[in-house]
């Protein structure tokens, strides 16, 4: 059993990769971003309040996010899991934290994919064209990357110090193929 974390900024290719290792390792991908996604799907007051957020390029609070992962969570403590978009705030992680040490779980990997703005900015308006997501859009990607400049690199930075036997830097600009090759090898390591 293998519990992952995969940090990076939007577009990075982090969906891309826990999917692949997922299916690698037998084990759920559990990404906010498609959770959410699912969410407005049922034109409910919070799918609402949702959207809204969503299309600014605003990140939904600590709050619903917490609920919504320790949910699902609960139902792979046994079986292993990799998060993808999330913990995204210092105050997720600490959540996370305190969910881990209740439950008895420990993380064994943690992937940081770092990647160029530039090459960002290209993949995401890419991908937009490819998947019609209306969440991106230069002006949502440079709120997004904002976010995550002021945010989720400080939770990457708290995990890499005090994490720092499995954490682990990954060259986001290369290949799919040469970066999963890349994250298969530490896995195989250990």
């Amino acid at each position: 059993m293998k519990n992952i974390i995969f940090f990076g900024p939007p577009g990075a290719g982090k969906g891309t990769q826990a999917k692949k290792i997922s299916e690698y390792l037998n084990i759920s991908h559990l990404s906010t971003g498609d959770i959410l996604r699912k969410k407005l799907l049922d034109k409910d007051d919070l799918a609402n309040e949702l959207k809204s957020i969503m299309s600014s390029g605003n990140l939904v609070s600590d709050e619903i996010l917490n609920s919504i992962v320790a949910l699902r969570l609960k139902t792979e403590i046994y079986n292993g899991f990799i998060l993808d978009g999330y913990p995204r705030t210092l105050a997720q992680s600490v959540f996370l934290n305190n969910f881990f040490t209740e439950n008895s779980i420990s993380i064994n990997f943690i992937f940081n994919i770092q990647i160029n703005f530039e090459i960002l900015k290209e993949r995401i308006l890419k991908r937009s064209s490819e998947e019609s997501r209306e969440d991106d859009n230069i002006d949502v990607i440079e709120t997004r990357y904002n976010e995550y400049l002021n945010s989720t690199e400080k939770v990457s930075n708290f995990y890499k110090e005090n994490n720092h036997s499995v954490f682990y830097e990954i060259d986001g600009s290369q290949q799919i193929e040469e970066i999963t090759k890349k994250i298969k090898k530490i896995l195989k390591k250990s």
